[in-house]
C-alpha cells in the first residue's frame, strides 16, 4: 500500500475543497457568471494558490463535471448490484429520478452548451470524456433492454432516448417550478418524471 504524504493529503483536500465549490457556483450561477476570484474566495484561498491546481476556469468546470459523473456511475453501479432484478425501464426511471434530486440540491453544475471555450475543454479532457462514455454505456445497455422489453418506444433511435435523460440532469423546469414555491421537491420530481416518461398526452 502506497502511503500518501501529509502534503499530498493537506492538497488532496484543499482540491476537493475547491471543486465543491465550483460545484456550487455552477449550480447556481452557472459557467458564465462564475469567476475564479469567486472560487478562491469561497474556499479561503489566495487565487494564485487555485491556479496550482486548475489552471483555468474551463477546468474548474471539468474537475465539478468528473465529481458528478462519478457519482453517477457509483450510483449506477450500485442500482446495477443491489437492484439488479430491478426492470431495465425502471432503473432508467431510479437514474432519472436521483438526477433531478441532485439538482433540487443545488449540486448538479449548470455548464451552458452555447461555451465555445469550455466546449472545447470538454473535449479535450479525457478523464470527462471517458466518465461519459461510461454512463453512457451503462445506461444504453438499460434503454436497448427496455426497448427489447416494449417499455421504451423501440421505434425511437437509442441515443434519442439517452440525451433525453441526460436533459434531465439540467433540465429548467425542475427550477422554474421549485421558484414558484408551489410544490414540494418530491412533487417536481414526481411532475417531471411523468412528463418524461409518460408523456403529455391525456390517458
Amino acid at each position: 500500500m502506497v502511503r500518501v504524504s501529509f502534503r499530498q493529503q493537506v492538497l488532496q483536500v484543499r482540491e476537493d475543497a475547491i471543486i465543491s465549490a465550483v460545484n456550487r457556483l455552477l449550480a447556481g450561477k452557472g459557467f458564465e457568471a462564475m469567476t475564479v476570484d469567486e472560487v478562491a474566495a469561497d474556499v479561503g484561498i489566495a487565487k494564485a494558490s487555485l491556479y496550482k491546481h486548475f489552471a483555468s476556469k474551463e477546468e474548474l468546470a471539468a474537475a465539478a463535471m468528473v465529481r458528478v459523473l462519478d457519482h453517477a456511475l457509483a450510483f449506477i453501479d450500485q442500482r446495477a448490484t443491489v437492484h439488479a432484478q430491478t426492470a431495465p425501464f425502471d432503473q432508467l426511471k431510479a437514474v432519472a429520478r436521483w438526477t433531478m434530486e441532485v439538482q433540487l440540491a443545488g449540486e448538479m453544475p449548470s455548464l451552458p452548451s452555447q461555451s465555445s471555450s469550455l466546449r472545447t475543454a470538454l473535449m479535450q479532457h479525457r478523464v470527462y470524456l471517458d466518465r461519459v462514455m461510461s454512463v453512457s454505456d451503462r445506461l444504453g445497455a438499460w434503454i436497448v433492454a427496455a426497448q427489447a422489453a416494449g417499455t421504451v418506444n423501440p421505434s425511437l433511435p437509442a441515443e434519442a432516448v439517452l440525451y433525453t435523460l441526460f436533459a434531465r440532469a439540467c433540465d429548467p423546469v425542475l427550477g422554474l417550478l421549485k421558484a414558484g414555491g408551489h410544490y414540494t421537491d418530491e412533487k417536481i420530481i414526481e411532475i417531471v418524471m411523468t412528463t418524461c416518461f409518460d408523456g403529455l398526452g391525456a390517458r
